[in-house]
């Protein structure tokens, strides 16, 4: 009673080789997501830094009083 026909051992494998494909699928997928919300989080970050030393050097500029050129 405990031996399984052939046909039902081969569904089973059928069934097994699909089921390892989705999840090796569902975790190549997931960590391509971790990946892209890591580089999004490290884009944000970089253009805040730029964003804030362009701003900085702006300021700096416009502290500075203009030379005057002499005649």
């Amino acid at each position: 009673m405990n031996e399984k026909s052939k046909q039902r051992i081969d569904a089973d494998n059928a069934f097994l080789r699909i089921q390892t494909q989705s999840m090796v699928r569902d975790r190549i997928l997931s960590e391509s997501d971790t990946i892209a919300q890591t580089r999004d989080a490290n884009t944000a970050r970089l253009r805040d830094l730029r964003l804030q030393k362009e701003t900085q050097a702006r300021e700096a500029a416009a502290a500075v009083p203009p030379k005057l050129i002499p005649r």
